[in-house]
């Protein structure tokens, strides 16, 4: 079995380099080769001279006084796996809120890969239920309907900090078919993971992600779930890191899952969990539709014609008060950003940062 993954591996990779070879386009601006790329080792390289890496030195410097005036707690920026611009305390830990989900997707992937879970499955195949009860309709819903936000379940979560107030009424709704930010599917998702792998999220955490990108802040003892089990018996699996650490998970996720010569997601998973599957006009309440951004498996997705210079094939994990992972793959970049939450940093303050760092940008022109 071994040999004939090893062999279809060869073969997928071969047809993917006559592809590139043939200049056939690709959906995402190409970024350099895991045999080519840097990678943090036990701390992150800097970027010494910004125009080296194509960027110019005043212009980040500017961005300081920017990040000063809005409640930003520590902002990372990586070009090319070393660090370009830096603010505020890195290594301080806190927690990631809703960027705990993109980060689940990713963890799924191995296990998705060697068949433990299968995204086809029912939560009536797994005889899931909540303390209401769910409806039949409802127990049709696939586990790959929680992971992209489509399950038609809108049973109250453990948690707030979702949509499920602009939710249609329960049991109108076929799986699959609707989007809606919930949290009773994310949490939902997370409580699929553990049942099919027979593994608590956090030791997943540290032995598929935490271990091998060697996060320099790392500890499990810090991490349990949270919630009211009175209104749902799935709870959240809230994670804390650094922003430095973070980083290390967005550099991953530019270089397609490959961290020096390991593989640490599947062939292909990085880009599946951020493509688009419900686009910018399908996304809910209406009130979303037609912005900047569709969503894949728990990531936000840059889409539609209002998409920013630069930010093609970009995506996102996006959390409360402030905490992002962006992926800039026109830029070789990666963005890290927290915000401790007694304070908020606004998605606009933000892409305030990031439309800062992309103008920056004056590639052989510095």
């Amino acid at each position: 079995m071994k040999h004939r993954k090893r062999a279809k591996n060869l073969l997928a990779l071969a047809a993917l380099v006559l592809a590139l070879a043939a200049g056939f386009a690709c959906s995402r601006p190409s970024v350099e080769t895991a045999a080519d790329a840097v990678y943090p080792a036990a701390s992150w390289e800097r970027i010494a001279e910004p125009s080296s890496a194509g960027f110019s030195a005043e212009a980040l410097d500017a961005i300081h006084p920017y990040v000063e005036g809005i409640s930003t707690s520590a902002v990372m920026a990586v070009v090319g796996g070393r660090v370009l611009f830096e603010h505020g305390p890195v290594d301080s830990l806190s927690y990631l809120a809703s960027v705990r989900k993109s980060i689940l997707a990713m963890l799924y992937g191995n296990y998705v890969e060697d068949g433990t879970i299968d995204l086809g499955l029912t939560l009536e195949d797994l005889g899931m239920d909540d303390v209401q009860g769910l409806l039949q309709i409802e127990k049709r819903a696939r586990v790959l309907d929680l992971v992209t936000a489509r399950s038609g379940v809108y049973h109250p979560a453990s948690n707030a900090g979702d949509n499920l107030a602009d939710a249609p009424p329960r049991g109108s709704r076929e799986p699959g078919t609707y989007y809606l930010y919930s949290n009773w599917d994310f949490n939902a998702a997370g409580a699929v993971f553990e049942q099919l792998t027979g593994r608590n999220i956090y030791d997943a955490l540290e032995t598929d992600l935490a271990l091998p990108l060697g996060f320099e802040d790392w500890d499990r003892s810090i991490h349990r779930k949270s919630g009211d089990t009175s209104r749902s018996r799935n709870l959240a699996y809230h994670m804390t890191l650094s922003t430095r650490d973070m980083a290390r998970i967005g550099h991953l996720m530019l270089l397609g899952g490959v961290w020096g010569e390991e593989r640490v997601l599947p062939q292909g998973w990085a880009e599946r969990i951020t493509s688009v599957v419900t686009p910018s006009e399908e996304m809910n309440p209406e009130g979303l539709r037609g912005g900047e951004f569709g969503y894949g498996y728990m990531w936000w997705v840059w889409d539609g014609p209002d998409v920013p210079e630069g930010f093609e094939g970009a995506y996102s994990g996006r959390g409360a008060y402030g905490q992002f992972i962006t992926v800039i793959p026109s830029l070789d970049m990666v963005v890290a950003h927290k915000t401790v939450p007694d304070a908020q940093t606004p998605w606009d303050d933000y892409m305030g940062i990031l439309t800062r760092l992309v103008a920056a940008h004056c590639g052989t022109d510095c």
